[in-house]
């Protein structure tokens, strides 16, 4: 898939629901407030600073596959943390080495296809007892929006720009997790779907969260195309999905939620490196 290009400062205006959402996720950690913790897929870096207000005798790092979202991240949030560092890095490849006593991750993982290496450098991220929590799109995620694209794309001034368009997001269930899991040695406490439904204020917002989230289908098209593309698919979808009484858009949303250990193993012998924000 051709690298996507993001727009943080459109992303931060259209992603409320995610950071709600997240917010959420954080309360079932239960940090004592000394915890060193890996945000996977950090984004413009609101939650990860949230994380690190949370964490003041702690550390946060959060890593991010786009440049343009971690320099987002570091101009709004590291100078004011500083417990807090960001990092572009790739989710599939982590580079940490038994640094961080919790892995987090929120909205993000669905990116990736194949989770079986993310696992895996999540569990060698961790230390001894170290902890995973986890939410992303899972099976059936936003099925109805995908039914509108499929729609959409389907038709004559479309078809010719998705031939041989693979699905481009990984939406998986606690059966593979389960196995997945056990690869990588961590310990499952609880895997499960969760029905949620995504609320926006009005055509205008949907709109922004398409924009901002779909792009693997708005940028496989010309950028002059592309407002016309969004517009027949927010057209697909509210014929079929009308706004409320009180003028929201809906959306079924199935995520899927991740809680697991790093199964005990022995240290390895030396003394841990110190923390250094910025480096």
């Amino acid at each position: 898939m051709t690298q996507l290009t993001w727009d943080p400062e459109d992303y931060e205006r259209n992603s409320a629901q995610q950071q709600r959402w997240a917010r959420d996720l954080l309360a079932q950690l239960h940090l004592r407030g000394d915890e060193e913790l890996l945000d996977v897929g950090c984004g413009d870096g609101k939650v990860t600073a949230e994380i690190a207000s949370l964490l003041p005798h702690g550390k946060v790092v959060g890593i991010d596959l786009s440049p343009a979202m971690v320099a987002r991240a570091n101009e709004l949030h590291a100078s004011r943390h500083p417990n807090l560092r960001f990092e572009v890095g790739d989710a599939a490849c982590l580079p940490f080495d038994r640094e961080f006593s919790v892995v987090f991750s929120n909205a993000v993982l669905h990116w990736i296809k194949d989770h079986r290496p993310v696992l895996a450098g999540v569990a060698r991220s961790l230390r001894r007892d170290g902890r995973v929590l986890l939410q992303m799109g899972g099976r059936g995620n936003a099925a109805e929006m995908v039914s509108a694209i499929d729609e959409v794309i389907a038709q004559p001034l479309w078809s010719g720009y998705f031939v041989d368009f693979p699905f481009p997001y990984g939406f998986y269930g606690p059966e593979e997790y389960k196995v997945w899991l056990e690869e990588a040695s961590l310990a499952l406490r609880r895997v499960e779907l969760l029905a949620k439904d995504m609320v926006h204020a009005g055509r205008e917002s949907l709109a922004g969260w398409l924009r901002t989230t779909w792009l693997p289908y708005l940028q496989r098209v010309p950028v002059e195309l592309r407002h016309e593309l969004l517009a027949a698919i927010l057209d697909a979808y509210l014929a079929a999905h009308p706004l409320d009484e009180s003028g929201n858009a809906h959306v079924a949303m199935q995520r899927l939620e991740v809680e697991a250990d790093k199964r005990s193993e022995p240290e390895p012998p030396g003394i841990p490196q110190p923390f250094t924000a910025g480096t």
